[in-house]
């Protein structure tokens, strides 16, 4: 750590993520870049170009594509108070390849040192999701008027275990990262674990909960259409129908032991994520598939369930997991039944866990049982876990650090 450390963090980063800003759901991603912003910080939220070469014959990756050209057409947007996004103009394939990777370098270090220039910031706070960030930053470094701050990775997933990601790359990245980061979060224990070896400077932070948005889930409303249609007791997942993240073999044996259940599936499939069993699934008459829908409506949706499911495969990607889910979940005052994923064996967590058909429904079965919680006993469980107590905390630890963000 170098000694000229700063007094105060400047108020000004740099984020760059893994997921686009208008995403249907948002991730730690938005919500960090949104409670900076709270805490009067200006912050260019910059999107990722993808981990993955785009699949040329799928409608979804193309469609992502185009959207991605036009919106980086339009150059850096103001989408709320002190939050700019920049989607990279970039060449989407090759990125291996020496002047493709020149090219697309070259033209992102323009476009933020514009903006840095633009809205006056001195020594950004870096913040990424990904590793692919080191040679832009040395490029930035050059000059001084574009010189940036701490490094800061927040390790959220265990992207090398995503189908598609050339895992060795990005594992060798992600080493240099971790190895010249002033600061490293993570979202697990598993991660925790997985980046120790490689910085002295690792936080875990288990993920988070809006808490005031999903309490609105116990106050009396009425329920959607589609909702109300579909008899209780209703048991739900909500979130990205991914074929690498989602246990369907299971959720199809849940479906047939128990035919007086409803399982509702809230959500759409990703880009290059498709499963042939989610259509299996579908077609039973206790499987209502109720598609997107949006971040305001999960409360009036959450109101109306009996209990959250956690179905999820478990693999080298989902044990880095922490889903986002749980805690969503039990400020609507969902009981929730989650397959042994290792975020579960974590302490003073509240579920049942099961790992097979026949004990998904056993778990299901006493989750019913139990009933739903009450708003004070939902926010007991959820306690310090939302997004503001979480980011008070990192930037708490940043300042301990000392760390160097002022010229």
């Amino acid at each position: 750590m170098p000694a000229e450390a700063a007094q105060t963090l400047a108020p000004h980063c740099i984020l760059f993520a893994t997921a686009d800003w208008d995403t249907p759901y948002w991730t730690n991603k938005q919500h960090t870049a949104a409670e900076l912003a709270k805490r009067g910080w200006k912050v260019l939220y910059v999107e990722s170009v993808g981990l993955r070469a785009p699949r040329l014959g799928s409608g979804l990756d193309l469609g992502r594509l185009a959207r991605r050209l036009w919106r980086g057409l339009k150059g850096v947007r103001k989408v709320q108070d002190n939050v700019w996004v920049l989607s990279p103009l970039v060449l989407p394939v090759l990125h291996s390849h020496p002047w493709v990777r020149a090219f697309n370098q070259g033209l992102l270090t323009w476009m933020v040192r514009r903006f840095m220039r633009r809205q006056g910031l001195m020594r950004p706070l870096i913040w990424t999701y990904h590793p692919y960030v080191l040679e832009l930053l040395q490029r930035l470094n050059a000059q001084a008027e574009s010189r940036t701050g701490s490094l800061v990775y927040h390790c959220v997933d265990d992207l090398a275990a995503i189908p598609g990601v050339d895992a060795t790359a990005f594992r060798a990245e992600e080493r240099r990262l971790l190895e010249q980061a002033d600061m490293v979060f993570t979202t697990s224990a598993a991660l925790r674990d997985q980046c120790s070896p490689y910085s002295a400077q690792v936080h875990f932070h288990p993920n988070v909960v809006d808490v005031d948005h999903f309490t609105q889930a116990h106050r009396p409303g009425p329920l959607p259409a589609d909702l109300q249609a579909i008899p209780e007791p209703r048991l739900a997942y909500i979130g990205a129908l991914s074929d690498f993240k989602i246990d369907f073999q299971l959720l199809i044996e849940v479906a047939k032991a128990r035919s007086e259940w409803n399982l509702v599936l809230i959500g759409e499939e990703r880009e290059g994520q498709h499963s042939a069993l989610l259509q299996q699934l579908g077609s039973l008459p206790n499987v209502h598939l109720l598609g997107y829908k949006t971040y305001a409506q999960l409360p009036d949706y959450l109101r109306g369930l009996n209990v959250g499911l956690l179905p999820t495969l478990v693999n080298d990607y989902t044990n880095g997991m922490f889903p986002m889910k749980y805690f969503e979940y039990l400020a609507a005052g969902l009981p929730v039944v989650s397959t042994p994923l290792a975020f579960t064996r974590e302490p003073d967590l509240e579920m049942r866990i099961a790992g097979t058909g026949e004990a998904f429904v056993e778990a299901i079965e006493a989750q019913l049982q139990r009933g739903k919680y009450s708003e004070q006993q939902s926010r007991a469980l959820v306690g310090h876990n939302t997004w503001g107590f979480r980011i008070d905390r990192m930037l708490e630890e940043l300042q301990r650090q000392a760390l160097p963000t002022q010229p």
